[in-house]
């Protein structure tokens, strides 16, 4: 019994080891992995305002974004930004390496779900409070009093996407820039109890989601 005992222990440590060590290794494998350059360049021909500079930061984003969705394991985390969802839609394209990618950085094919496709009405305003709360995490940033948005959240205002996500840090003042137009961020996080009014626009924004 005693023997019993000591080989499921031996046995339980080495698949905990097992599993770390994968994860440091997608984790590793994520964080150096250079997207083709000619993805930036189809980005830049769909945004063409923007510069290297801020397409550089598009795919930092987009690697986040990744980053995000590893942390959520199987759990659905939907795409805050619109410019890093047109980044990752060419990234698809590329379907090879994206599925090596996937493997490699993720340990499953991650597929790109449109919101209206999506199982429940809900699952969406899921994947979205685990974006935000998550990136919030990664950022340091409280979820319920943010004084900054995460980048994901931040990007399409900040490159000025035209067809972008926008996000208010002060949900409660009409003078606010967007206050019409925008999706309340620190509401996001909030499952039920959340003070003050978010505008015209009171829902959870993003769009597609990666399960």
């Amino acid at each position: 019994m005693e023997k019993i005992a000591i080989f499921t222990l031996v046995i339980g440590i080495m698949l905990y080891l097992y599993r770390k060590l994968n994860r440091l290794s997608r984790l590793s494998y994520l964080q150096n992995y250079r997207f083709h350059p000619s993805l930036y360049k189809k980005v830049q021909k769909r945004y063409p305002h923007l510069n290297d500079e801020q397409v550089a930061l598009v795919f930092t984003a987009l690697r986040d974004y990744f980053q995000l969705c590893n942390q959520a394991g199987n759990k659905m985390v939907s795409m805050p930004s619109q410019v890093v969802d047109v980044a990752w839609h060419e990234f698809i394209l590329f379907t090879r390496s994206y599925k090596e990618f996937c493997t490699r950085a993720l340990g499953r094919f991650m597929h790109h779900t449109p919101t209206e496709a999506m199982k429940t009405p809900t699952l969406a305003q899921d994947g979205i409070k685990r974006a935000w709360k998550l990136s919030c995490a990664r950022e340091k940033i409280n979820p319920t009093a943010p004084d900054t948005l995460p980048l994901l959240f931040a990007i399409d205002t900040q490159l000025n996407i035209e067809d972008g996500y926008r996000y208010l840090l002060d949900c409660t003042n009409p003078a606010s820039p967007m206050y019409a137009n925008g999706y309340c961020a620190s509401h996001i996080g909030c499952s039920s109890g959340c003070s003050g009014d978010c505008g015209n626009n009171s829902d959870s924004g993003g769009g597609c989601g990666g399960d």
